[in-house]
């Protein structure tokens, strides 16, 4: 099962990241979004991360052009149709992510594979929005992506072997490390990480510590290179919310409740570093 062509669904901070990586591993790829400007502003974004990889020596500009000269782009789904990967990045909309995988469906060619980058929607329910559940996986890459080196690769009940081998094939291409794990709410990376996050807004939120001291005392005591509230700043704090809301319901367990605070930051617009407000003030 040869991956040569990929297409990226998602031109945004996720989807312009997995294709500059994918171009760089020197994959054919095209990146797909539903406007123009969104397509864009997603090649400016490779552009400029790329410069700044030829800035620092970690790569020849002869070969930022030829990765750059790999990318193509397009505001159809119908561009995927030839592709033998294709790696959905679109927002994390449960409804949106099913009816796309479906559509997905009937315009790529039947082996090619299927593949996610959600970070906590059932990767068995969306192969379940299409007629070949055995080639659907999630293939989670880490933010940045340029950067961070986890792919964590989630196998559907009904995800072929071949499958998951040449998805892990193309992600080490890619210069990754990929992990596998089965299916299961927020699979692993977020199972752990989100419950902490939650636990120190609780803390906050009973007024143990400032979040500066929460933070530090994080970073400095447990050697994390970013404290648990920056961190929710970061990832968004209505992402969070989202993923705390989908181990609750699917474990349906309390302690997975979303803390009281989280919740309220959410409803007030305080959603972190894209809002400019959250846990810190970033105006």
């Amino acid at each position: 099962m040869g991956i040569e062509r990929i297409a990226v669904l998602g031109a945004g901070q996720m989807g312009n990241g997995i294709t500059q990586v994918a171009a760089c591993a020197g994959y054919s790829v095209v990146m797909i979004d539903i406007k123009q400007e969104y397509v864009d502003h997603g090649i400016a974004a490779i552009e400029k991360s790329l410069a700044r990889v030829v800035k620092k020596d970690r790569m020849t500009r002869e070969d930022a052009d030829a990765a750059l000269a790999l990318i193509s782009t397009s505001t159809e789904k119908s561009a995927a149709s030839d592709a033998d990967l294709i790696v959905e990045a679109i927002p994390e909309i449960p409804d949106l992510k099913y009816s796309t995988f479906a559509e997905l469906d009937s315009i790529c060619k039947p082996e090619a594979i299927l593949a996610s980058n959600t970070s906590s929607i059932s990767i068995n329910d969306i192969a379940e929005a299409t007629k070949r559940p055995g080639k659907v996986i999630g293939m989670h890459f880490m933010n940045p992506v340029p950067v961070m080196k986890l792919v964590e690769i989630i196998n559907g009940s009904k995800t072929e072997p071949s499958v998951t081998e040449a998805v892990v094939e193309a992600a080490e291409k890619m210069g990754k490390t990929a992990l596998a794990c089965n299916d299961s709410p927020g699979f692993v990376s977020n199972r752990i990480l989100c419950p902490m996050i939650n636990e120190a807004i609780l803390t906050l939120q009973e007024g143990v510590a400032e979040p500066e001291a929460i933070d530090g005392i994080m970073k400095l005591g447990m050697n994390h290179p970013i404290g648990p509230l920056a961190l929710s700043d970061l990832i968004g704090n209505d992402t969070v919310l989202h993923i705390m809301n989908v181990l609750y319901e699917g474990f349906q367990d309390e302690k997975y409740a979303p803390a009281p605070l989280l919740v309220k930051m959410v409803e007030e617009g305080k959603l972190g570093r894209k809002s400019g407000t959250g846990f810190y003030d970033y105006s």
